[in-house]
């Protein structure tokens, strides 16, 4: 399969402007994540930015990345856009988070294999949740899946409810998954979900992934058993330096 794995890098990020450029022991973010993306089986990587800086240093690492535009309101629709822009076509895309510098290939490899199956139209990882905390984390999206692997709904409350069971213990009754935030596209589907307008549920919850599940789009899971340390403030990059 052909597959263009592409890395949106935003600067302007609100809690952390010009995060893709901070240094981890040395080394960019936006340079760690490139090279873990290209230890996978992709057929090529490319890192997609709104920044010229970013550009730059993507390109003096060795590295392939094109300029989109600054208006964009998702890193799907950044990925489309590069994809537009690259001087190949691919039948798959997996859009790479750009602040998850640990990132294994593994992972990525492991959303690409669910393209095997020519009816798969979207595809992303979850992690089965052990941990309370991690279930009432309302920054780590939780994700129902059917008898089929396929995403029922995303949220950022513990879904489904227990009755009758005290929430400390949740996670020891039912299998709950946790959502890991890389995205795999069917060539024609990215072209389609970039078309949607905003849903009352994606809007409600702020996740763009329910945009596609309310227009009717099917998304393909694959458990993951590694955990993703993204990296959203200065004070995740103070720990990840920590924990490195």
């Amino acid at each position: 399969m052909d597959i263009l794995g592409i890395i949106p890098a935003r600067y302007a990020s609100t809690r952390f402007p010009g995060k893709p450029l901070t240094l981890i022991n040395g080394k960019s973010m936006i340079q760690r994540v490139y090279e873990q993306a290209t230890k996978s089986g992709l057929t090529a990587v490319l890192v997609a930015t709104d920044d010229a800086s970013i550009l730059e240093h993507v390109e003096a690492f060795g590295g392939k990345a094109i300029l989109t535009g600054e208006h964009h309101q998702s890193g799907t629709d950044r990925c489309f856009e590069a994809y537009q822009r690259y001087d190949k076509p691919f039948e798959y895309i997996i859009n790479i988070q750009g602040d998850e510098p640990f990132i294994k290939p593994e992972q990525i490899d492991l959303v690409a294999s669910c393209f095997q199956n020519p009816a798969t139209q979207l595809a992303t990882l979850i992690k089965k949740i052990t941990q309370e905390e991690d279930l009432f984390n309302v920054n780590a999206p939780k994700v129902v899946i059917n008898q089929n692997g396929e995403a029922l709904y995303f949220s950022r409350q513990a879904i489904p409810y227990c009755r009758n069971v005290p929430a400390d213990i949740w996670h020891k009754q039912h299998t709950y998954y946790k959502h890991i935030g890389i995205y795999g596209y069917r060539a024609d589907i990215l072209e389609q979900i970039t078309q949607l307008p905003p849903s009352a549920l994606e809007l409600a919850e702020s996740l763009e992934q329910l945009r596609w599940l309310e227009n009717g789009f099917r998304i393909a899971t694959a458990v993951t058993a590694f955990e993703t340390i993204g990296i959203d403030t200065p004070e995740d990059l103070l720990k990840v330096q920590q924990f490195m």
